[in-house]
């Protein structure tokens, strides 16, 4: 059985606080784009039941492969409702370590696949408390809609977006942004104005409404990215920002652009939303 686990870009990310338990506490909007992997699962008949096989293609995928958390969600579920042994493949196509949720993708749709696969026929509460224990973004692609995020991520609002019609540019220079260095560069702030009322500005008003908290401490380390939103601001967009933590810069365009020709180690990605 085939899926194709989709990427989603932050339009706003606002860091209110350090939680007690080592997290924190934040306020996004998620979107959910079209890039996306490939994910398959297939009963593995010469194994015995519990034991999953992963391999992949595409993007290497750093760490051990029983590490991946389309292996823990398998053996997270399947205390619960035992399955045979599956074999898994993903061809990594989203970027890794750029902001865009491409791991937590795999493991939320892997979760809606196991429930197809084998009729589990999970509730979506049950689904979203797997996909809680795997990681803050996963419970977002379980319903793969627009949402406001807050707490650590995996609390959502679903929220009407949009976007129809417009045009986006993703851009990914190949640099790895550390998630906890990114957090620890960032200073804690809580907007005036929650984002669950700014999104509902035209978009025309967000660049100078909507922030991303990482975006300044970021760029100042990596400046190549914010080279990379001037450069999207000077083709046109009508909104620019860079997405969670970076690197992945996208803009949000009226109309389909020609951009200028980017260096060769940069992935770029357009789509009409």
């Amino acid at each position: 059985m085939l899926c194709f686990p989709n990427a989603k870009i932050n339009i706003g990310l606002n860091i209110v606080e350090k939680r007690g338990d080592g997290f924190h506490n934040i306020e996004s909007i998620f979107y959910p784009v079209k890039l996306c992997d490939v994910l398959e699962a297939v009963i593995d008949e010469n194994s015995e039941a519990g034991k999953a096989r992963f391999t992949s293609s595409g993007i290497e995928i750093p760490g051990n492969a029983d590490d991946n958390l389309c292996v823990k969600a398998y053996h997270l579920i399947s205390k619960d409702y035992p399955m045979p042994a599956i074999k898994i493949h993903l061809h990594k196509i989203i970027p890794i370590g750029a902001g865009l949720g491409g791991g937590s993708a795999d493991a939320a749709f892997f979760i809606n696949l196991l429930n197809e696969l084998f009729e589990l026929h999970l509730a979506w509460g049950e689904k979203h408390h797997y996909a809680r224990q795997l990681g803050s973004d996963c419970p977002f692609f379980i319903a793969n809609k627009p949402a406001f995020a807050f707490e650590r991520g995996d609390k959502l609002d679903f929220l009407e977006v949009d976007l129809k019609g417009y045009h986006l540019v993703l851009v990914h220079p190949g640099i790895h942004v550390s998630t906890p260095l990114a957090y620890s560069m960032v200073k804690l702030s809580k907007s005036e104005t929650s984002l669950k009322e700014l999104i509902q500005l035209p978009v025309e008003e967000w660049s100078t409404k909507i922030v991303n908290d990482f975006e300044k401490p970021v760029m100042e380390k990596f400046p190549e990215i914010s080279s990379i939103k001037d450069e999207l601001y000077k083709a046109g967009a009508t909104y620019a920002s860079m997405s969670g933590s970076g690197s992945a810069v996208f803009g949000i365009f009226k109309n389909k652009t020609e951009l200028p020709k980017s260096p060769a180690n940069y992935f770029v990605w357009q789509e009409e939303l």
